[in-house]
């Protein structure tokens, strides 16, 4: 049996799909079942940890601990007693705006990422495995739920779909990111790593402005640049670009635009 978290999530159901084995789902309505006594430990053998508050913006610190990084510990803990395998989510926020992939988080959601990634390597010879996923801007089907924390690609096709115009931020043509497929990001998932923690992206970052012309060009559809949100100033990643960590060969986003995506087998 596989227990997998965050199981009704963009990744998390993108993960389950492909899974052979019998999977048991925890999401936040029943994550709690980890601590019942009479829960099935024995019978689990893999454990993919996915599930977290995931919005950058969220600024309640208890809920933040409790559910970041509280929560995550307990489950590497028990991981550790049977002995279980682990692959979880981290982030390439932890970054924030380093060039040179030091430690540097700008807001609370990067900050419990960084922390559980510091716990893991202080106790990882306590593990039988354990494999952290730093994921880069992951994007693709089946988004509509992650509302303003949604990618970008799926932002400007919803805006140009349903407005007729795509607003970008001013600047946008300085803000550059490595967007990375979402079934890109389950076959890393999936792949047998030595215990460690793995930047998973294309490691061909794109502005912005690129991703907003792309769909732009799709739709027919005008660009128009609004005012950068105060809220955002001195949290936002201007650049992410992840190290090439994994040997695949990812899908690009004008493949993704052009519907080449569709040969990704997650078989």
């Amino acid at each position: 049996m596989i227990l997998v978290t965050g199981s009704k999530g963009f990744i998390g159901k993108r993960l389950i799909k492909t899974l052979d084995w019998d999977v048991l789902p925890l999401d936040f309505n029943n994550h709690m079942e980890i601590f019942d006594s009479e829960f099935p430990w024995r019978s689990i053998k893999q454990i993919y940890h996915l599930g977290a508050i995931s919005s950058t913006t969220e600024t309640n610190i208890e809920r933040i601990y409790n559910l970041n990084i509280k929560y995550s510990i307990s489950l590497f803990e028990y991981a550790i007693e049977h002995q279980i395998p682990v692959t979880y989510a981290s982030s390439a926020s932890v970054y924030g705006n380093s060039s040179s992939y030091k430690i540097n988080p700008l807001n609370y959601y990067a900050l419990s990422k960084a922390t559980i990634d510091y716990w893991v390597q202080d106790n990882i010879d306590r593990f039988s495995n354990i494999v952290g996923c730093r994921f880069f801007n992951v994007y693709g089907d089946g988004e509509e739920h992650k509302g303003s924390q949604a990618s970008p690609i799926h932002q400007f096709t919803k805006q140009a779909k349903e407005n007729g115009v795509i607003k970008v931020f001013e600047g946008s043509e300085e803000f550059v990111r490595d967007f990375v497929y979402v079934d890109d990001a389950v076959i890393c998932m999936s792949m047998k790593k030595e215990s460690g923690i793995y930047d998973v992206g294309t490691s061909n970052p794109v502005s912005f402005s690129y991703v907003a012309d792309l769909v732009s060009r799709k739709y027919d559809v005008p660009i128009e640049t609004i005012p950068f949100p105060n809220n955002l100033l001195g949290k936002y990643q201007h650049y992410t670009c992840a190290r090439k960590h994994y040997n695949h060969k990812f899908v690009s986003l004008k493949q993704y635009m052009d519907g080449d995506h569709l040969w990704v087998d997650l078989a």
